[in-house]
């Protein structure tokens, strides 16, 4: 009893740590909103700061809860640990933040900002490679892939060494070197970019460890690795569609910044990072596990389904609002509400031939399932044959839910009962 006490008090004890570094990551922030954080997010406010750590919350939470109902599998620690390495890189962002704000108010500001650049390298690593190849049951699908571990944990503890080591300007810190810098030995950014290109190559090669072992096993694990998938599947497409509105649309507006709308599409691809370990938790737990069929399906349907509405809703308006302006020489509300209304038209029929498309392509047994009902009811409505009613019924059953053994009894008027029994 005490040994599962311990297993549960130390992952949601560092749970709790880690939102306390998440609270005090706000609290820094908010009491330095006036100043820019440097990097990446130096465009955006202190909303949208505190936005940028929310996702990584769902690392401690979702792994606090895994390791303290599986403490034997390494994913919930994994989780755990990247959330960790994620929070406390928010704490030091935040606390070279305030150093801006308030000018030597806090000691060793440029030193701590230093030392926290490195922390993406080993939170990456955790995730990217060594979840992926440890996952669903925190084993390698072999011992082949041994090498890959021992040298994806090389390459992370060579490159932490190499950013803090690194000469040269800090990155976000224009004029500012790094203190802790070889600057005697400037051949170390080359062996840091070296080992650099190694890194996406071991993600690549964890990658492909999880699609062989969907390939060879079968039943609660594919289900399980379908979970990671739809949520990396998810995260992907929104950062295609991100990146390709940045480049094929106005980025800026005329005072040279984002327009808003496209802030917003880069917060909601960075949040929808939150669905990874929440699915990595759903599949480890085997909670509601089957469920991911149902919501692969759904996205099938509704992903290609809402684009092409969009489009002809998009299409519509400009097309009728250019056939206006020529005939009226003004625009008017008459393209929006008919091209509203003809969406609203469009939109069962359209889902119906969606859904049986995907259905034939991807979901074969159930397309053939309905046409085999579909065809059923047909004839059950001109048979009269007893016998043959029978057989038809026993022959649908077989085909469509495909059973060791089926029997029919039929209950006729009279108090017998009379039986039809096929074999298997």
């Amino acid at each position: 009893m005490s040994t599962r006490v311990a297993s549960s008090w130390l992952p949601w004890s560092l749970a709790v740590l880690c939102v306390v570094m998440f609270v005090a990551t706000i609290m820094l922030h908010l009491l330095a909103r006036s100043v820019d954080s440097p990097g990446e997010w130096s465009t955006l406010g202190a909303v949208g700061k505190v936005l940028g750590f929310l996702p990584f919350l769902a690392f401690p939470l979702v792994g606090a809860l895994v390791a303290s109902r599986r403490p034997r599998n390494p994913i919930g620690w994994i989780l755990l640990s990247d959330g960790l390495l994620w929070m406390v890189g928010g704490v030091l962002d935040s606390y070279h933040v305030y150093s801006l704000a308030r000018p030597g108010s806090i000691p060793f500001s440029v030193a701590v900002y230093a030392l926290s650049q490195w922390l993406w390298v080993p939170a990456v690593g955790l995730f990217a490679i060594y979840l992926i190849l440890l996952f669903p049951d925190g084993r390698l699908p072999s011992r082949r892939w041994r090498p890959l571990a021992w040298l994806s944990g090389a390459v992370i503890a060579l490159l932490s060494v190499g950013i803090v080591l690194s000469p040269g300007p800090l990155n976000g810190l224009k004029g500012v070197r790094n203190p802790f810098g070889l600057e005697q030995y400037p051949w170390v950014i080359d062996i840091f970019l070296a080992v650099l290109a190694l890194l996406p190559l071991c993600i690549l090669a964890s990658a492909l460890s999880l699609v062989l072992r969907y390939r060879r096993s079968g039943g609660e694990v594919r289900e399980q690795i379908k979970w990671i998938a739809f949520a990396a599947m998810v995260v992907g497409m929104l950062y295609v569609i991100d990146i390709g509105a940045s480049l094929l649309l106005t980025p800026t507006t005329a005072s040279g910044e984002e327009p808003p709308w496209l802030k917003v599409l880069d917060q909601v691809g960075f949040i929808s990072y939150t669905g990874v370990p929440i699915a990595v938790g759903f599949a480890v737990l085997k909670y509601r596990l089957y469920d991911i069929d149902l919501l692969i399906n759904r996205a099938l349907v509704y992903g290609p389904l809402t684009a092409t509405l969009v489009a002809l809703y998009f299409g519509g308006v400009v097309g009728l609002q250019t056939v206006l302006r020529t005939l009226t020489g003004q625009e008017s509300t008459l393209a929006v509400v008919a091209s509203t209304l003809t969406i609203a038209a469009l939109f069962n029929p359209m889902r119906r031939r969606v859904q049986a498309l995907v259905d034939r392509r991807f979901y074969r047994r159930k397309y053939d399932a309905t046409k085999t009902l579909a065809a059923f009811n047909s004839r059950l409505r001109e048979e009269t044959d007893l016998k043959a009613l029978s057989d038809d019924v026993l022959g649908v059953v077989r085909e469509t839910v495909q059973p060791e053994h089926v029997s029919l009894w039929l209950r006729p008027d009279k108090a017998d009962a009379k039986e039809v029994v096929s074999g298997p």
